[in-house]
């Protein structure tokens, strides 16, 4: 019977695992001000082309944040609060960094995110960066997921092979990536979720 490669590495998305909107209220009320909807806010931050451009490092934060004000006919000096009040609503998990963290004398743990560049620097400003031996930000590497070159970035700066190695997204497309290209992932609809399916499969 052929057996099982034992993990070496365990590898964590960033939005929607570690960091999600728990309280859509800020974003819906930030949007109700601007005279436009929720979704529309989050497509123009996040989605189209300026969405990935923005996630494979082709514009700056600032360029992000003037497109925003420059689509929403926004004046010069108006809403400087407009990142904080629209990511008002984010919370960093830390029940599950900690969590993480007590995985970090037996495993090597990293991260793959489509993110914005400068992902270390995030973060740094959130108190989490020596959390993680390898971070890999699409921003960075000017590469997305699910295209297999990110996870093997990933693999090559972990020195493990995919099959010793666990991703966690909440992506499904990002999941079928990770696991074409050989590596165990876990599909993240909950905390306790994604820690009883790590649980299970670091137990063999």
């Amino acid at each position: 019977m052929e057996m099982n490669m034992p993990i070496k590495a365990v590898i964590w998305d960033i939005g929607g695992v570690l960091m999600r909107t728990e309280d859509a209220a800020p974003r819906a009320e930030l949007a109700a001000e601007l005279g436009v909807t929720r979704d529309y806010l989050v497509e123009l931050v996040f989605g189209g082309e300026q969405g990935a451009r923005a996630q494979k490092g082709e514009l700056t934060q600032k360029e992000i944040w003037d497109y925003a004000r420059e689509q929403l006919n926004l004046s010069d000096g108006a809403y400087p609060d407009l990142r904080e009040r629209f990511f008002a609503g984010d919370v960093l998990d830390m029940a599950l960094i900690e969590y993480i963290r007590s995985l970090k004398p037996r495993y090597k743990i990293g991260i793959i995110s489509n993110a914005w560049s400068e992902l270390p620097a995030a973060l740094e400003e959130w108190g989490i960066l020596n959390v993680f031996d390898v971070i890999v930000g699409s921003g960075d590497e000017g590469i997305m997921k699910p295209n297999p070159l990110i996870f093997q970035i990933a693999m090559e700066r972990l020195a493990v092979t995919p099959e010793e190695a666990v991703f966690v997204d909440d992506f499904i497309e990002n999941i079928r990536g990770a696991r074409e290209f050989g590596i165990n992932a876990i599909h993240f609809q909950s905390r306790d979720q994604a820690v009883q399916d790590l649980e299970a499969l670091l137990a063999g």
